[in-house]
């Protein structure tokens, strides 16, 4: 027989990144074989048999010779199953059963059943990425929610095998990403705790990390519940961002798309692959998939100390690094932690309704599970007690999610006129105090404050940074006395601390 090669373009997922993969299919004279090197992992070893069985369920001729199937680059580990479609169109471009235009610049991906029926796979939203930066068409198989309409690139897809015999048989994604989304839990049903709702504003509308310290039932899991709904509603460009991470895990994104930032619940036995991220192949972690919205980690020092320390980069950086013998992964984790704990092991300490059972050793030991380092990245500490039986029972009318969120909204684009985003915090003393813009009377009580209880540079920064974001839900482009005041008893739980 004669010599046949065909090359289409795939792609697989590293991390939360599609690269792209040439499927190499090459049909010679010889003991009849189907081999697939490369370094696939065995679902891709696998999809011989899916192959096999599609293409002749749907009337196509399988080759009965010797058949090589390489994917490149070599030094590449590729994983999942979805090379199953492009080594079937290549299979059959190379035998002339399907029309070469059908794979010309395309970059192809799908799972195969026994009967020919093409599946879509997790990380769509990845492949879409990647097709869009090499100026490539997508094809892929059914879908869901994995797919979008995006700008600069054309997404075909087909339910069966068989649609491939002719030119015209692929449909267009016309699937557009839906404008907003509203969130359930509303500030207007926590009566009380007007306080809290106050820090958790200056956190939302700067994007700062909060811890609430508490006793049990005092309302801390139910205002962090609640936070999300004072945060504006994403862009399209951050949608698609947080998208992203969520297809890869094979999760939904229906909401984000529709502009619902991510809200991540880990449990505190969660490890260390499954908060940061790792694992094989390595995943993102709950921090990636809280980019771009909240990570809420109740019960903050049941978590295992040495898994707690691994967000400390991450708070800083808004990214993580996992190392690994085959390279470094490199993945998003720009965050809002909120977290909530109780003082002490039985939760009453400080409490001034309910007498604590613990030692001063067991307090201790309790609060240093979290550790200095980690807790000094944390820009807000604030207490939340009980509310009053008078507030609870005459459901005292307090400030709702639409009253904060106006706030939130105001002083964001207040920055963005002053040219600053949320979350923008400076690394530099210098910098931030040029942010801040204080005023005298301001800076010499800092500095009286910084000098009297031995503050860290990273903690004035924080100071400064948290005073400059209540400045701007004030609309006011000098940080004043008032607005310096309140950022040190956000700061300092009151003066205090952990």
């Amino acid at each position: 027989m004669a010599y046949q090669m065909c090359t289409v373009q795939s792609a697989t997922i590293r991390g939360v990144v599609a690269l792209p993969v040439t499927v190499e299919v090459v049909i010679s004279s010889g003991i009849p074989s189907f081999s697939i090197v490369g370094m696939p992992d065995a679902a891709i070893q696998e999809s011989r048999e899916r192959v096999k069985a599609a293409l002749r369920s749907c009337g196509f001729r399988m080759p009965n010779d010797k058949i090589v199937v390489n994917l490149a680059p070599g030094s590449l580990r590729k994983t999942g199953s979805g090379f199953d479609l492009p080594i079937a169109l290549a299979l059959l471009v190379a035998t002339g059963q399907i029309d070469p235009s059908v794979v010309k610049d395309a970059l192809i991906i799908g799972e195969l059943s026994l009967e020919g029926t093409i599946s879509s796979v997790t990380g769509m939203l990845a492949y879409q990425f990647c097709a869009q930066k090499y100026n490539l068409r997508l094809i892929t198989g059914s879908y869901g929610g994995g797919l979008v309409a995006m700008k600069g690139i054309d997404t075909f897809v087909a339910d069966r095998l068989s649609r491939f015999r002719y030119t015209d048989g692929l449909t267009l994604v016309k699937k557009d990403i839906n404008p907003s989304a509203s969130h359930g839990a509303d500030f207007g049903d926590v009566y009380g705790h007007e306080g809290a709702k106050r820090a958790l504003q200056v956190a939302a509308a700067g994007e700062h990390g909060i811890i609430m310290v508490g006793p049990p039932g005092s309302g801390k899991t139910m205002l962090a519940r609640c936070f999300a709904s004072i945060l504006p509603p994403l862009s399209q460009q951050r949608r698609l961002e947080a998208a992203l991470i969520h297809s890869v895990v094979g999760g939904e994104i229906s909401a984000i798309l529709a502009g619902r930032r991510p809200f991540r619940m880990p449990h505190h036995s969660a490890s260390s692959a499954g908060l940061i991220g790792g694992g094989t192949p390595v995943r993102p972690g709950e921090i990636s998939l809280a980019h771009n919205g909240v990570l809420m980690l109740d019960e903050f020092p049941e978590f295992k100390p040495s898994v707690l320390q691994q967000l400390r980069q991450p708070l800083e950086e808004g990214v993580v690094r996992i190392t690994r013998a085959d390279g470094t992964y490199e993945m998003p984790a720009h965050f809002i932690l909120v977290a909530a704990m109780n003082p002490c092991p039985c939760g009453y300490y400080g409490d001034p309704d309910h007498e604590c059972s613990c030692s001063p050793h067991q307090i201790q030991t309790y609060q240093n599970r979290i550790g200095g380092p980690l807790l000094d990245r944390v820009d807000i500490q604030v207490d939340v007690y009980r509310a009053s039986h008078h507030d609870l029972l005459t459901k005292a009318a307090g400030k709702t999610s639409d009253e904060l969120a106006q706030g939130v909204q105001k002083a964001q684009a207040f920055a963005a006129s002053q040219g600053r985003r949320p979350g923008q915090g400076a690394s530099r003393l210098s910098d931030a105090l040029a942010c801040c813009q204080l005023a005298h009377d301001a800076t010499s009580f800092l500095e009286s404050y910084a000098q009297v209880h031995h503050l860290s540079a990273r903690s004035i920064i924080k100071v400064l940074s948290i005073t400059r974001t209540i400045a701007d839900i004030d609309q006011e482009n000098q940080s004043s006395l008032e607005h310096l005041s309140e950022a040190l008893l956000l700061r300092f739980r009151g003066g205090d601390g952990l």
